[in-house]
């Protein structure tokens, strides 16, 4: 085996069989959260600009039901993911509330800014993986703040 050789078989090994799954869904509820707070954090640009609104990432990480609401233009006053126009968040906590029939509960804590935080995702397990059918605050639901806000 040529060297060239060997370091695509290395390539494509890294890859994994998760490669093909990277164009939507996730393997588990926890890794679906967990990467969708990755936009939230402090490090490369495009990895601190909170979730994209662009339809990549809708198919990705929203239930087909959700995404012509995600990638809408809208004018909302913060970001719902984080309850906040702007963004330090925390340590964050990940817990499955509870699995009812297709649907699964997830319970997602963090602290921005000083402030705790308390979401409730509501996913679903489809052929592409988990997504994500709705999100609820205390308040307010994703569907719903997305509505409200549509110009």
């Amino acid at each position: 085996m040529t060297r060239a050789n060997f370091l695509i078989a290395v390539m494509v090994w890294l890859a994994g069989p998760g490669a093909s799954g990277a164009a939507a869904g996730f393997r588990s509820p926890e890794s679906l959260i967990r990467n969708v707070y990755a936009y939230y954090g402090r490090g490369a640009s495009e990895f601190s600009r909170g979730l994209p609104r662009d339809a990549e990432t809708a198919r990705q990480f929203f239930d087909p039901s959700l995404r012509a609401s995600w990638t809408a233009p809208r004018d909302a006053p913060y970001d719902f993911l984080v309850q906040s126009p702007t963004w330090r968040l925390g340590a964050i906590s990940v817990a499955i509330l509870r699995k009812q029939y297709d649907k699964t509960y997830v319970s997602v804590a963090f602290d921005n800014q000083g402030r705790a935080v308390t979401l409730n995702f509501i996913v679903v397990d489809s052929p592409d993986g988990w997504l994500i059918l709705d999100v609820e605050s205390p308040h307010d639901s994703l569907r719903l703040f997305l509505a409200q806000f549509r110009r």
